[in-house]
């Protein structure tokens, strides 16, 4: 039942066919949603899955970083849009204690996927999901409904900021790194 209710979340356009991958992507109103640490929330359940290249990787291995985690599928047109700047983004925080994964869902095939990910030559590793059910760890927090969506996540393990739908590495760059220095930014667009 619960990862109907994902897949219902994350459905975008009526009647498609989530069997293909060639569906529809969920569109949000661009509004980033930042948390003071007093408001932050723990995770509902760890996030654990096997990557494109068969590894398995827990975000709670992660604890203790700054983690950057992108929601995406290769059917979906933003997310080719965004890809260019979550590269660029982790290139630049490279040198900082940030790590970045991504989780992919809905692709048919993991093929489809590792090819989105040879074309934009993404350098971290991203959780294979077709069917959408690592989403509801994020339950009770700020839920990863629309995609792409991009949440970062602080040292302690809890979702400091997101935004549902593409971003730009400017903004990423300014969420992350504001939840490495302790700030908090008022909500805005962009």
């Amino acid at each position: 039942m619960a990862v109907a209710a994902v897949l219902a979340l994350t459905a975008g356009c009526g009647g498609a066919d989530l069997s293909s991958g060639e569906q529809g992507f969920v569109s949000a109103n661009g509004l980033i949603t930042t948390l003071a640490p007093e408001d932050r929330r723990a995770l509902a359940d760890d996030v654990t899955g096997e990557t494109l290249d068969g590894e398995q990787v827990a975000l709670a291995d992660l604890r203790g970083q700054v983690v950057v985690v992108n929601v995406w599928g290769s059917w979906c047109p933003p997310c080719r849009k965004e890809a260019p700047a979550l590269v660029a983004a982790a290139e630049e925080l490279a040198h900082r204690d940030v790590v970045f994964l991504g989780i992919n869902v809905r692709d048919a095939s993991k093929e489809k996927a590792r090819a989105f990910e040879r074309t934009y030559e993404v350098p971290y590793d991203s959780l294979y999901d077709p069917s959408g059910s690592l989403l509801l760890a994020f339950r009770g927090t700020i839920p990863p409904h629309a995609i792409p969506s991009t949440l970062v996540i602080d040292r302690e393990g809890r979702i400091a900021a997101g935004k549902l739908d593409e971003i730009t590495t400017s903004t990423l760059v300014g969420l992350v790194e504001d939840v490495l220095d302790g700030r908090t930014r008022s909500a805005a667009r962009g």
